[in-house]
């Protein structure tokens, strides 16, 4: 833990290495308002030395491009005094991460109750001898009440998921024979937006460690985002590329990509296109019955697969998606 210690005359006696990866060297000597330079920090040492009691402050620092924040605790050793810092930086972050994660839902949950409320209270009163306007209100609460069914099912999803993430899967999968099975699966999805989805798994026959229902899930949400956003392209191209060494990984590992010739993501959007509720066009997203938790689930299981996810786009030029698996 990282400490520094204030002598008798006001001025910095000693500091350990820690403290000095977050203030910096050359603290020992100087006063302690010049090494510290907090206010309220400053402030409860200048109130310990007036006989005041120990105390606990907040210390904001900044380490690189990140945002530190330590909590100080300040108290009395003779004649000296004792700060020592706790690094609050997870937990804070971790906390921030669970109030957007909160508002976020509530977000998306919002919007389709306020739809379903009003048109009960529209039923119930000025439309409910019309039967036109009664089919066609039933259909948008259908859409709604769907649309939060599949909003639950995500949340429900990536949570079972984070919490099996640090278990490494012990099975072994055919990826050619899952790869056809979930295009045959989204094949209704295909032929309605257009779509030919071809499969190139024709070299592969290694078998990958993994868990069979969750590559389904990363395969079927790759290639239904393929379908839903690529559209214009008419073509979706699924590649199980031949086993080598992967770099990153430091072990053999097999790549499976999926490429569409679609309008493309812009780059700046690519690095945040995994975090949960991001969406590069919210309005189309909600529009084809995307919940902003597809790449959050796909980004933990290749995790838990001790995979890597990659994510390459140019506009105009369409987007593709590789999964690369250890073997």
């Amino acid at each position: 833990m990282p400490v520094l210690v204030v002598g008798a005359d006001d001025r910095v006696r000693a500091v350990n290495t820690a403290l000095v990866d977050i203030l910096g060297g050359e603290l020992v000597g100087k006063h302690y308002i010049s090494a510290l330079r907090q206010p309220a920090v400053v402030e409860s040492i200048t109130t310990l030395r007036g006989g005041g009691p120990a105390s606990n402050v907040r210390y904001s620092s900044r380490d690189g491009a990140k945002d530190t924040t330590y909590r100080v605790t300040i108290s009395a050793a003779g004649d000296d005094i004792v700060l020592s810092f706790e690094d609050l930086t997870a937990s804070e972050d971790a906390g921030k991460m669970r109030r957007d994660f909160v508002a976020n839902v509530s977000h998306e949950l919002r919007t389709p109750l306020t739809a379903l409320m009003g048109f009960i209270e529209t039923l119930g009163g000025a439309a409910r001898n019309d039967a036109d306007a009664r089919d066609r209100f039933l259909a948008i609460m259908a859409h709604e009440a769907s649309r939060m069914t599949r909003l639950v099912d995500d949340l429900l999803s990536l949570s079972r998921v984070e919490e099996d993430e640090r278990v490494r899967p012990r099975e072994h999968v055919d990826l050619s024979a899952l790869l056809g099975s979930v295009i045959k699966g989204l094949e209704p999805q295909a032929q309605e937006a257009g779509v030919t989805v071809i499969l190139d798994a024709a070299e592969t026959t290694e078998m990958v460690p993994g868990d069979a229902g969750q590559l389904v899930q990363v395969f079927t949400n790759l290639i239904e985002n393929g379908i839903k956003y690529g559209a214009q392209g008419k073509r979706l191209n699924v590649t199980v590329h031949p086993s080598g060494t992967d770099l990153r990984l430091r072990s053999k590992a097999i790549q499976i990509s999926v490429a569409d010739k679609g309008e493309g993501i812009a780059s700046h959007h690519i690095a945040r296109l995994t975090e949960r509720f991001y969406r590069v066009d919210s309005h189309r997203s909600r529009e084809v019955g995307g919940t902003g938790l597809g790449l959050a689930i796909v980004k933990h299981i290749v995790n838990r697969h001790r995979g890597r996810l990659q994510i390459e786009s140019e506009l105009g030029q369409g987007t593709t998606v590789s999964v690369f698996l250890p073997i």
